[in-house]
């Protein structure tokens, strides 16, 4: 069974589904449970505006990261799951990158994440990280969806 379970948080409704799907794991097996929440600060190239502008963006970026994780430690506090968190700064890179490298690095038996399930141009356009970290993935990864989104999408067909 799973030891060691990372959970990538971003703050988006689907997020909020894998946090809950990670505590029941978490629950279920006794795992450990890492929680991380990525910032890539490549998008805020400092060539491209003043410095004062870059370090406020940078900051803003932090600042939300940790908003995200605090939320995520009230859910998993409230359920009583035992975890630690890392906001993971990185230049460069993509998400999935970072995921799939924390993973590795923390030698995690399973990622656990959220997925918006876009698809026709919304999925070519965006990308899908899910889909990235699916593919690098030296271990399983358990995706959590919006379930909301995904009834309408039933509905609809």
């Amino acid at each position: 069974m799973y030891r060691k379970i990372l959970l990538a948080v971003d703050g988006s409704e689907a997020s909020q589904w894998a946090i809950k799907e990670a505590a029941r794991l978490v629950k279920a097996t006794g795992a450990e449970l890492k929680v991380i929440n990525i910032v890539i600060e490549s998008v805020a190239d400092a060539s491209h505006a003043p410095s004062v502008y870059h370090d406020r963006l940078i900051q803003s970026l932090r600042a939300a990261g940790h908003k995200v994780l605090a939320h995520t430690a009230e859910v998993l506090r409230a359920e009583n799951v035992p975890f630690d968190e890392q906001l993971v700064e990185t230049i460069g890179g993509r998400v999935a990158e970072e995921i799939v490298r924390q993973a590795k690095g923390w030698q995690a038996d399973l990622i656990v994440m959220g997925t918006h399930g876009r698809r026709g141009l919304d999925h070519f356009v965006l990308g899908s990280e899910a889909e990235k970290v699916i593919c690098a993935a030296p271990v399983p990864v358990l995706l959590a969806r919006d379930r909301r989104s995904a009834a309408a999408e039933l509905a609809e067909a």
